[in-house]
């Protein structure tokens, strides 16, 4: 049985929506050096798929991830530095092309994130959770660092919080990692499925050439200080996205009171 489950959806409301599920229910969805390399692929080729217009991942069973497998922990231990680095590596790369997916992704949160689980919604663009998941970055613990994954957890819920909970390792709530930033929007499980698909059809609405060229902006502006060099790159997009063909149809659809192509 494979580790990684990929189906995109034909039609419906949930039409050239792909979802990603870690497959490892048995052990909570951690991650080894496989999943990784496997979760890495998937991105890349949903991410380059034309008919893809959203990502959805997530995980079997109860839990959404634990973070990194203890067996490969294990085998780690006994590795050089140089061959820790690499392996470390893996790991940052497939944060990276989830965080730089060209495609909208969302994080389904249907139970416990720990670690490196954690490190996978701060990288996903949206992240929905069910009322009772937990979280918690438990690396000190292990008397390890939440190196890789900080990036993107300290983006998600700011160096403040992170500040308690990378040195604590204590759980919190979903209702915390909503008001932390950590997520968007948390919901009863039963509602959770729900939830993702309003989210999904607000997604399709819009227009899958600026969704990707909005991603870029925010990449380029955030944390960035504001001079004339940031001004001008800022109206050099807009007036590169005005120019293109899905701006010239958007604008034209709103003037014209007609539907986009992309909603056709």
């Amino acid at each position: 049985m494979s580790d990684i489950l990929i189906d995109i959806a034909a039609n419906g409301s949930m039409g050239g929506v792909a979802t990603v599920t870690m497959n490892r229910a048995e052990v909570h969805n951690a991650f080894n050096e496989r999943v990784i390399a496997d979760l890495t692929d998937a991105v890349l080729s949903l991410g380059s798929n034309p008919d893809v217009r959203a990502i959805l991942l997530r995980g079997a069973g109860k839990s959404f991830s634990a973070g990194a497998d203890l067996g490969w922990m294990k085998k780690m231990a006994g590795y050089s530095h140089g061959e820790n680095v690499e392996d470390a590596m893996g790991l940052a790369t497939m944060l990276r092309t989830l965080d730089e997916c060209p495609k909208p992704t969302i994080a389904v949160v249907q139970g416990p994130a720990f670690g490196g689980g954690v490190g996978l919604v701060a990288a996903c663009d949206i992240a929905i959770a069910a009322e009772a998941a937990s979280f918690a970055l438990t690396e000190v613990r292990l008397g390890l660092i939440p190196a890789v994954i900080s990036p993107y957890v300290v983006a998600a819920m700011g160096e403040r919080a992170c500040r308690r909970y990378f040195l604590t390792a204590e759980r919190f709530s979903a209702a915390e990692a909503l008001r932390l930033g950590l997520l968007h929007q948390t919901v009863p499980a039963a509602e959770l499925d729900a939830a993702v698909e309003v989210m999904v059809r607000n997604l399709l609405q819009c227009g899958p050439a600026s969704q990707t060229a909005a991603k870029e902006l925010i990449r380029a502006v955030a944390r960035r200080p504001l001079n004339d060099a940031l001004v001008r790159d800022t109206a050099e997009r807009i007036a590169r996205q005005r120019a293109s063909d899905e701006g010239r149809e958007g604008v034209g659809a709103f003037l014209e009171k007609r539907e986009p192509a992309w909603r056709s």
